[in-house]
């Protein structure tokens, strides 16, 4: 799915993003919960208001599992397998999420990076969103 040219792209885009994805992932999912408010039932125990730690925690960790398959670009399955378990058996989170959350990890590089964030950029590592979305639904089959 991902060619040569998407993953030197993709790898290239997170160096940009190195330092900030904390951040950025605490933003993605404020914009998810504003944006798409039925997202918000998958986290009932949390404080979804802006600046609420519980939410900031759980940006870092989506961050880092991107990350993790940032790293893995040729083996994004098994980079995110624990977590495809997890959503699929555990939680049991409408797959359909991880493309709105996708969504507002587009968004929020393109705040971000501005001129930066190139539509060859943007095109990369929306496949790349695309496949990350598709493992993390591959157990609901």
């Amino acid at each position: 799915m991902l060619s040569a040219d998407d993953k030197k792209i993709i790898a290239q885009l997170w160096e940009k993003v190195a330092g900030h994805q904390d951040e950025f992932g605490n933003e993605a999912l404020q914009r998810m919960f504003v944006t798409y408010p039925q997202t918000k039932t998958y986290f009932p125990h949390f404080d979804v208001h802006p600046g609420s730690e519980q939410v900031r925690s759980h940006g870092k960790k989506v961050a880092a599992a991107l990350g993790n398959a940032v790293k893995s670009l040729d083996n994004i399955s098994q980079a995110l397998s624990e977590l495809s378990n997890l959503h699929a058996y555990n939680l049991r989170v409408d797959p359909a999420n991880f493309k709105l959350l996708s969504q507002c990890f587009q968004v929020v590089l393109a705040v971000h990076l501005g001129k930066d964030y190139t539509p060859e950029m943007h095109a990369a590592f929306d496949k790349f969103l695309s496949a990350v979305a598709a493992v993390l639904a591959e157990k609901y089959r």
